[in-house]
């Protein structure tokens, strides 16, 4: 047998594993689930935070929205972290002084040190960390919170709901998020989250510790540090945000800068490479596999042609037709039958190529992969009802 048919065979065999074999392993785990969360109803005094720069337009409707939660008022203070913001955004903030939002201004640092300031300023029990986009769900925080009742507990995660898109290339992410969550939600049921929703957390403040300025992924680095010390990271799915649809060019940058933030994780904390710590395998298999998973797609395609016909060209002839449907997705009209494929092809081929940029977090400062992301806000009604 020739190198070239062993490095087909190895990389197919990884490929599956990756896309398919591990999610099965994690939804048959699932039947043998972990001992379930102590959720006891109880409230502690929380800081919500919200980092922004330049949010205008988005920070009244999260603000009503957060007003809106079933929680106690007098428990709970809102901290807006307003990064550098030169729009209306700090105009606005002010205008609810009144209602226990203070405006934290900060010299435009990034994400990291804007949540390093808001937590020198935050004084809840809890804190909720959450992003500028996101309608909030009345239940939210209050799941979030009986949740961390459970002193095993390290670190709570929501639901992050993704809204119906309109286009096929909208519809293809939503898919891909579908899926993500129903393998989170085997994970979660299994054993524990490896990682929480950015955009829906909440931990023990005793639990938070500052955030290295350069990091990427806030929302990896301090869930993983309480995970490391024997806490479980739970997703509770009752407590949701809800978010409108994602253009694949912003979930290529956000995929990316996600990717590059996981290898950086690994620097910060190397224990996760190793058995000494309790879930390396799902660590492994679930995060770092993917790291690799378009290398090993070409190392697919690089390969077929070593080995003997008939199979070359049945190994070939899928990979090319699926190529080229994801090359040709731009020019096919979107009410064609074909777009629904091609648009999936091209997601899936877009979502690869990000992985591959995330290899620039050798080459690059980290600041220059973040990218603001951009939301297809419509003009439809929330998913359910906000007031004042």
């Amino acid at each position: 047998m020739s190198w070239g048919v062993v490095a087909f065979i190895a990389s197919v065999a990884f490929v599956f594993y990756v896309m398919a074999g591990y999610p099965l392993l994690v939804a048959l785990l699932a039947f043998f689930p972990a001992p379930e969360v102590q959720v006891r109803k109880g409230y502690r005094s929380a800081s919500v935070l919200i980092p922004v720069h330049n949010g205008e337009r988005w920070i009244r409707r999260k603000l009503q929205s957060l007003f809106a939660m079933d929680y106690p008022k007098e428990l709970l203070e809102i901290i807006i972290i307003s990064d550098g913001s030169t729009d209306g955004t700090d105009a606005i903030v002010s205008e609810y002084a009144d209602r226990n939002v203070k405006l934290v201004k900060v010299p435009k640092g990034g994400k990291p040190a804007a949540l390093n300031a808001g937590m020198a300023h935050a004084k809840g029990d809890v804190i909720f960390f959450t992003d500028v986009r996101q309608d909030v769900d009345p239940i939210c925080l209050r799941c979030l919170v009986e949740c961390l009742e459970d002193p095993k507990v390290g670190a709570v995660s929501g639901q992050h709901v993704i809204l119906s898109g309109e286009t096929n290339e909208e519809e293809s992410v939503g898919l891909y998020w579908r899926f993500e969550w129903w393998v989170r939600g085997n994970l979660n049921r299994a054993t524990s989250m490896m990682v929480v929703t950015g955009c829906v957390y909440a931990m023990r403040r005793s639990m938070v510790k500052p955030i290295p300025t350069d990091l990427l992924i806030d929302d990896c680095y301090l869930p993983v540090g309480a995970l490391l010390k024997g806490y479980r990271i739970f997703w509770d799915e009752r407590a949701k945000v809800y978010d409108f649809p994602t253009a694949l060019d912003a979930e290529f940058s956000r995929k990316a800068r996600s990717l590059a933030g996981l290898i950086q994780l690994v620097g910060y904390y190397p224990r996760l490479l190793f058995p000494v710590y309790k879930h390396w395998w799902h660590f492994w298999s679930y995060k770092l596999s993917r790291l690799l998973l378009p290398y090993a797609l070409i190392i697919v395609f690089l390969s077929s042609f070593a080995l003997p016909s008939p199979w070359k060209w049945i190994a070939l002839a899928p990979q090319v037709l699926f190529y080229a449907l994801a090359a040709l997705d731009p020019l096919v009209p979107e009410k064609f039958p074909l777009k629904r494929a091609s648009a999936l092809a091209r997601t899936f081929c877009a979502l690869m190529l990000a992985t591959i940029a995330a290899a620039r977090i050798f080459f690059v400062p980290a600041e220059k992969l973040w990218k603001p992301t951009t939301k297809v806000r419509r003009a439809v009604s929330s998913p359910r009802k906000m007031s004042a």
